[in-house]
């Protein structure tokens, strides 16, 4: 198994939730959203080439927009690496997990 990052792990998820929205603005936005903290671009593209790197997502473009100037977005899609990749952390997660009571914020 490859390991990831807990950056490459967010952005993976993100990219599952948002289906076919998943290009970098609306990731980045998912990601400040989930976590409450500012996420710099680079912080969010980098590991997106590492994980289509890596097998997990493939990346195409669209059709360039009038709204963005002529310009096309890159849109991202989980590969089946990448979902196996997902499952494996889930299962890990749980494994670790399980026998953790709730902590309660004193």
């Amino acid at each position: 198994m490859k390991y990831l990052s807990r950056p490459e792990e967010l952005i993976l998820l993100a990219v599952w939730n948002l289906k076919e929205e998943a290009y970098g603005v609306n990731i980045r936005g998912f990601i400040k959203e989930l976590t409450g903290r500012y996420w710099s671009v680079g912080s969010v593209y980098v590991p997106l080439d590492r994980l289509e790197d890596k097998g997990f997502l493939r990346s195409f473009r669209s059709d360039p927009t009038p709204e963005r100037g002529g310009k096309s977005r890159r849109y991202y899609d989980m590969t089946k690496s990448g979902l196996e990749q997902l499952e494996e952390i889930r299962k890990i997660y749980q494994s670790v997990w399980k026998d953790m009571p709730e902590i309660a914020a004193k």
